[in-house]
């Protein structure tokens, strides 16, 4: 069952979200190359602390890390750990925070130093799929409408779209109902409804769509080892436009 939130529930979902988004930002403008990502994992730990919330991932099912760090080919579940940042990599993090009883999920994929030109177009079109979804979670709308715009920006410039991990609903559980495939035909599965909250994160390859688990459980990667990308919102459906939750607060 899809939980329509009520809107005391949507004022604390904003205030955790915004927290996770911040901590993100930050952990994020860290990446260069001769960081490793534990560093990353480090940060995000004492960040989580200041805010006096508690970084979703850590110990979820047994994972080790405060963040997913997944550099290159690693599309999603990295582990942090000795991993050395170089010139060139692209790194993919998601955090997740629970604050107030909520969890804010987010990610972004950010470049160390200069990038292929073709992994800069993977990252901005990776980027604007999610942007095409998020125009999609509006009253009334199917939910594989947010599914289809992430395939058709995608595919439309080449690249190809993960099957086997998905989106989800969000809220007092980082994972609740609906799962959120990034690819399908528009016009099927329930009728959204203002005040359902949604973590779309489209997962976009350089190459094959095909990925593979490493022998730690966790780390997954493209199958032919190509570089791939993330980006993921926590938004909320809206009667005329979705709402983006997991928008930082920037220093002024």
């Amino acid at each position: 069952m899809i939980v329509v939130k009520k809107p005391d529930e949507l004022a604390a979902m904003r205030i955790s979200a915004k927290k996770t988004a911040t901590i993100l930002h930050k952990v994020a403008s860290k990446v260069a190359p001769g960081v490793t990502t534990k560093e990353l994992d480090e940060y995000a730990a004492e960040l989580a602390r200041k805010e006096e919330g508690r970084c979703a991932f850590y110990g979820y099912h047994g994972f080790s890390g405060h963040i997913c760090s997944s550099v290159n080919e690693e599309v999603v579940h990295g582990v942090p750990g000795r991993r050395v940042i170089r010139d060139g990599d692209i790194v993919s993090i998601d955090f997740g925070l629970v604050y107030g009883g909520f969890v804010g999920d987010t990610a972004t994929t950010v470049a160390a130093g200069e990038i292929d030109p073709e992994w800069h177009r993977l990252l901005d079109a990776t980027q604007r799929s999610l942007e095409a979804a998020i125009s999609k979670a509006v009253e009334g709308n199917r939910l594989s409408d947010i599914s289809h715009a992430v395939q058709v920006v995608a595919e439309g410039e080449g690249f190809s779209v993960v099957r086997d991990f998905v989106g989800h609903g969000i809220g007092r559980e980082m994972h609740e109902d609906p799962q959120i495939p990034n690819y399908g035909p528009a016009g099927r599965g329930p009728i959204l409804k203002a005040g359902m909250t949604f973590a779309i994160e489209p997962m976009i390859n350089l190459g094959v769509h095909k990925t593979e688990t490493l022998k730690d459980g966790w780390t997954v990667v493209t199958k032919d080892r190509l570089p791939s990308a993330h980006f993921e919102h926590t938004i909320a459906v809206g009667k005329q436009q979705a709402e983006i939750l997991t928008i930082p607060e920037l220093d002024t």
